[in-house]
């Protein structure tokens, strides 16, 4: 496996026993930290939800306190079991999907949002909620299916961003004179999460053949992990040679 502080083949540098071992230490940490990182990062997250659900449950239903009466161990010997939260949330989540597809329950989700839009500060916060959540998890639409290249923020400089839509309604009809409209999310490095919404003609906007994926890698890195081999063996255009195409 190739990592970035692998020595040069060809010329390979003369170190010390201190530099090897820095150099041994600098690749472990690139093997490591990933592996490290996804693992604390679902552990934390199935805790979050365990701890959000268990306390809902009956303690006697916990399954810390099952494995005890089952193994027949001393109550005050602690057990940490996660993941029993995450898959009553998917059960109960899957139930609720479930009971709303039905008539009662569209009728009881209609009576429940009318009681909401009727109070001033929380129909705020639902809605915006609601429109964020739909757009987000509905099945019949596609969000952030192409990567894209826009002049941001200013002409010559390229930015990568992520088409959201075709801009509709107020937006497309005041913006007709510029021709057809895009929405473009222009994410942040290094967090994407946070970013610009930007409505830019379509004749702007450059799609590329790189995967989502691979530019949200390129935009959390600051740069450094380049798709560009990648991108090349499926046809795409590097980034470089593009500003040949204007």
């Amino acid at each position: 496996m190739n990592t970035p502080f692998d020595p040069d083949p060809v010329h390979p540098p003369k170190r010390g026993v201190l530099g090897r071992l820095r150099g041994n230490f600098l690749t472990g940490l690139v093997v490591i930290a990933p592996v490290g990182l996804t693992i604390w990062l679902i552990w934390s997250v199935v805790g979050w939800i365990d701890g959000f659900v268990l306390p809902l449950v009956p303690i006697r239903y916990h399954p810390d306190r099952l494995i005890q009466d089952l193994l027949g161990l001393d109550p005050l010997v602690q057990i940490n079991v996660r993941g029993i939260g995450v898959v009553i949330f998917l059960f109960f989540t899957v139930f609720v999907g479930f009971m709303a597809k039905g008539i009662i329950g569209r009728s009881f989700i209609r009576f429940a949002e009318s009681l909401v839009e009727r109070t001033p500060v929380v129909r705020s916060i639902y809605s915006g909620i609601k429109q964020i959540s739909e757009t987000i998890f509905a099945q019949n639409e596609s969000s952030f299916e192409t990567a894209c290249l826009i002049e941001y923020p200013r002409k010559g400089i390229w930015a990568i961003g992520f088409i959201s839509t075709e801009a509709k309604g107020e937006i497309a009809a005041k913006t007709d004179g510029a021709g057809d409209m895009m929405s473009v999310f222009l994410p942040t490095t290094p967090n994407p999460t946070s970013g610009f919404l930007l409505f830019v003609p379509k004749r702007d906007v450059i799609e590329l053949n790189m995967t989502v994926e691979d530019s949200a890698k390129l935009v959390i890195s600051a740069g450094l992990v380049y798709p560009n081999s990648k991108a090349l063996e499926n046809g795409a255009v590097p980034i470089a040679d593009l500003n040949n195409r204007t």
